[in-house]
């Protein structure tokens, strides 16, 4: 490989990982979250009104699959404790989603261009996959407990009650529901100033 060859992957490289957005310095505060990421709340309204599971469910959801990592990965398994081996799923970016969900979500939501690791598809992507857990499973929008679980396990899996084997899984729906109302609570104390200004809502 010549030098200049080298260095045009270099450069390559880093001008793909500038492009990457970083996570948000304080992901436990929705209002930070907002104030930070610039378009974040206005495409998070978006997502809301389009297919009505609340903006504070959706982002509980998000904060725990990927801690708003945008090319956030499953752990590789290990070889003997040692040699990195496969990763345990396709899942990917904000909403963590495997690549035939995802491709069940653009074909259907219409969005056909969406990437996972944008954030307006992502947070499109969770509240369009709540409004399949509402019509299928019968989960109320803003029922985050019951959501996550559907999420977690599948629209089949929660049918088949898969969670209820796994204490883990319930232990996490519980936090991602503690998380959603941490959220509503801190939104309803900065939503009004997030909805001024260029924000059409």
């Amino acid at each position: 490989m010549t030098v200049i060859n080298r260095f045009f992957l270099l450069f390559s490289a880093i001008l793909l990982s500038a492009c990457v957005s970083s996570p948000p310095r304080h992901v436990d505060n929705l209002c930070h979250i907002f104030d930070e990421k610039a378009g974040w709340y206005k495409q998070a309204k978006k997502s809301e009104k389009r297919w009505g599971s609340p903006i504070p469910v959706i982002m509980a959801i998000m904060r725990q699959e990927s801690s708003f990592r945008a090319t956030a990965k499953p752990p590789r398994t290990k070889i003997l404790w040692v040699i990195p081996g496969p990763r345990p799923s396709s899942a990917y970016g904000y909403p963590q989603a495997k690549d035939a969900t995802w491709k069940w979500y653009k074909k259907f939501s219409g969005n056909l261009f969406a990437d996972r690791d944008e954030f307006e598809d992502a947070i499109d992507f969770i509240g369009w996959y709540n409004r399949q857990t509402n019509r299928r499973n019968d989960v109320q929008l803003n029922d985050s407990y019951r959501l996550y679980l559907a999420y977690h396990e599948g629209h089949g899996g929660y049918e088949r009650g898969t969670y209820r084997k796994k204490r883990w899984l319930t232990n996490v729906a519980k936090k991602v529901a503690g998380k959603a109302q941490t959220y509503k609570k801190q939104l309803q104390g900065c939503e009004k100033r997030m909805r001024r200004g260029w924000w059409p809502f």
